[in-house]
């Protein structure tokens, strides 16, 4: 490492230390011992425990994470080669990943999985969804977006624009605005549609990157779905929380018998309806809007055995550490329901997509499940988020997605 840094130094605890050392990138405030000044948000600082130099971060004040490192190497300066190489690195490991036509639709840049802290990066066809959640990115994202844009094209990638979705509550946590639209590339005009369309396993969709969830579009359950077609057909599927309906369509696609996919939203129905549409599936698909936890409860309780696979992709049942136990018995309620539904024989896909809900927490909650419903389960699957959502081990916070197929014996 160079001994002299123009980077102020910020000095942490041994806690923090410990952490650092095994590979996590983030500091609390209730680590930091002490620093050289008075620090603005997004300063980059070289932290320190004792004289031991252990990385290079963004600084802010106003989060609970103080710092998010960004830089074990001593050496590096981080200008737009540092970035443009961080970017390159990204873009490289998915079009290793996601080989083919799956490249034109992935996330490319997935925050701290990529030494790139709190930065999304989701690309559908030609436009470029992101999302920033860090201040010290914010103040870079400038040069992130040049490599973005300079990187794809000479990977021969056409990108006509690029729509920032910062409305994320976590930015006001920052001190950072909320806002979305298209930003300006220099010496580009932006597109006239924020609405875009990409075909996912075969399926074509409307993303509308304005409005639509997240950034547009859930990418992560990309080859659950196609995992889930597989044994679909012949079947009859009942697809909860179809939102899109892409659970559904993939087992259309696949020669199910007959879908019938619920929402509690009627513009997740509409959405979703419009998909089958486009995909000329609407003849073996039908659409409920209607809460599904009220639905499976009233046709359990009629032990109605009209469907032999049940696909079910919640929404998060928790986002916090404080509400793991209610989400737990959530888990197992809308897992029992289904699973008294379902004949033997029948199939059961469930999922949970909070990183809270460890994967040890959620098969406790299928296994009660299980139990009370006088029922075992073969299984088929387990699975994860798809690759272009990689899990670094030294960061837990990455690993989130739980996904299971199961046959009911």
């Amino acid at each position: 490492m160079k001994k002299d840094r123009p980077y102020p130094k910020l000095y942490i605890n041994c806690k923090a230390e410990r952490s650092v050392k095994a590979g996590h990138p983030w500091i609390y405030g209730e680590e930091i011992v002490n620093c050289d000044a008075e620090l603005k948000p997004g300063t980059i600082v070289d932290v320190m425990s004792g004289n031991s130099w252990q990385g290079s971060g963004f600084y802010n004040p106003n989060s609970k994470i103080t710092v998010r490192l960004i830089s074990r190497n001593g050496n590096d300066v981080f200008d737009y080669g540092f970035w443009k190489r961080r970017i390159a690195y990204s873009i490289k490991y998915r079009k290793t990943v996601m080989p083919g036509d799956d490249f034109k639709c992935c996330r490319l840049v997935h925050g701290e999985a990529d030494q790139l802290p709190g930065l999304t990066v989701d690309r559908y066809g030609d436009i470029l969804s992101c999302e920033i959640a860090c201040y010290g990115m914010e103040l870079v994202k400038e040069w992130i977006y040049r490599a973005l844009l300079e990187v794809l094209e000479t990977e021969g990638e056409s990108i006509s624009g690029i729509y920032e979705r910062n409305e994320l509550a976590l930015r006001s946590k920052e001190g950072l605005p909320l806002y979305k639209g298209w930003y300006q590339c220099p010496g580009r005009s932006c597109p006239d549609s924020a609405v875009t369309e990409i075909v996912e396993n075969g399926i074509r969709y409307s993303v509308d990157v304005e409005n639509g969830q997240k950034t547009g579009f859930f990418l992560d359950q990309k080859y659950n779905r196609k995992a889930a077609a597989r044994i679909a057909k012949g079947k009859t599927v009942l697809d909860c929380f179809t939102h899109t309906g892409s659970f559904g369509l993939n087992c259309a696609l696949a020669g199910a018998s007959h879908v019938t996919s619920v929402d509690i939203s009627q513009t997740a129905i509409d959405m979703a309806m419009a998909n089958a549409v486009k995909n000329g599936l609407e003849d073996r698909m039908d659409f409920v809007c209607r809460d599904v936890f009220e639905m499976l409860t009233q046709m359990s309780e009629g032990r109605n055995a009209e469907y032999d696979y049940i696909i079910l992709d919640p929404p998060a049942f928790t986002k916090s550490r404080q509400t793991v136990d209610s989400a737990g018995r959530g888990y197992k309620e809308i897992n029992l329901k289904a699973m008294k539904l379902l004949p033997r024989g029948g199939y059961l896909a469930t999922c949970s997509c909070s990183h809270f809900m460890t994967d040890e927490l959620f098969c406790k909650a299928i296994r009660a499940a299980a139990l009370d419903a006088g029922v075992s389960l073969r299984q088929i699957e387990a699975r994860q988020q798809a690759p272009d959502h990689p899990i670094l081990w030294n960061v837990p916070e990455t690993d989130y997605l739980k996904f299971y197929i199961f046959q009911i014996v």
